[in-house]
């Protein structure tokens, strides 16, 4: 079933880089140099910088580049502590913060730092509760709270951020229950893959069978409101190349799917620029994707599919 955006396309940057300052400060500015509307950190303890600092230091490196936490692991920071952060990223920022925050999915990670990683169920029902505490907190007025995992008395946050009600809030995921709590609390929906016990992803998640599976969860527990909802994607395997299936039955060679079924995945992008550019407007009609994300180490390389479609 076709899906028609009435967004225009937005394009992002994930980045995973912890250099140096000057080296690192002049790749944020090019970002936004490049045109490209928002620059994202993940939440992880083992790669790349702490992502609350670097979208301060990004903040004032920037004039127009919107900053996200892409996306901030709920067990890694108590709501009251995220508040404090976004609110405070927001005001330095001019308004120019998007939130992201999901229930965390690494287990690795949670083992090195010593934190439970708690059933799927727990951790998504935690992270309803976040994200309802959340956003009283984000509404600058004083907040009380009972829940079965948050209790808040009385708290005010003294950074009430520039944008109302408040920043936009990204959660994104790949399992029916998260997705179903994104399409009803978010603005913008992220649709992803789902991860294997080891950490990676698994490709016949990728598909654009399964893709249009989740966009279905999100239509039908969005209700009136799925038209209201950006839908966002991140495509981790970008290739500018003369010849696309080439470059798919290479990828293909080591993943249980076909070369077609990676042409056909939402999170591949080869071909040339016309090639891309023509598979994004496809993309968007058929499954409403409108905001892309890509990683820092293509960004130069994709900026022309950026020039030719921000904002379209």
């Amino acid at each position: 079933m076709g899906t028609v955006s009435p967004f225009p396309f937005r394009f992002g940057v994930q980045s995973r880089s912890a250099g140096p300052r000057g080296p690192w400060l002049e790749a944020v500015r090019r970002v936004e140099e490049l045109g490209y509307d928002t620059l994202m950190w993940p939440d992880h303890f083992v790669r790349g910088f702490e992502p609350v600092a670097a979208m301060a230091a990004a903040a004032i490196a920037t004039e127009r580049l919107r900053l996200s936490g892409f996306v901030f692991d709920n067990d890694f920071r108590h709501p009251v502590v995220l508040a404090m952060s976004a609110g405070s990223i927001d005001i330095l920022s001019k308004g120019r913060l998007e939130m992201g925050i999901g229930a965390g999915w690494l287990k690795e990670e949670y083992d090195l730092a010593g934190i439970p990683f708690d059933p799927p169920g727990v951790r998504i029902a935690r992270l309803e509760e976040a994200v309802h505490l959340l956003k009283l907190l984000l509404s600058g007025e004083r907040t009380s709270f009972s829940g079965e995992f948050y209790t808040v008395d009385g708290l005010q946050i003294p950074p009430a951020p520039v944008q109302k009600p408040y920043p936009p809030l990204i959660i994104g995921g790949g399992s029916p229950k998260i997705l179903a709590l994104a399409a009803r609390e978010a603005d913008i929906v992220g649709i992803t893959t789902r991860a294997l016990p080891d950490g990676s992803k698994d490709a016949e998640d990728m598909t654009a069978a399964a893709t249009a599976r989740k966009i279905d969860w999100v239509r039908e527990a969005a209700g009136d409101r799925f038209a209201r909802i950006e839908l966002n994607t991140i495509c981790p395997t970008v290739e500018i190349a003369d010849d696309r299936r080439a470059a798919a039955e290479r990828i293909a060679a080591d993943l249980p799917v076909s070369a077609a079924e990676v042409l056909d995945s939402p999170a591949v992008l080869l071909g040339t620029v016309d090639q891309i550019v023509e598979t994004l407007q496809e993309r968007r009609e058929r499954y409403g994707f409108s905001y892309i994300v890509i990683l820092e180490p293509v960004m130069e390389a994709f900026a022309p599919v950026v020039a030719r479609l921000a904002g379209r």
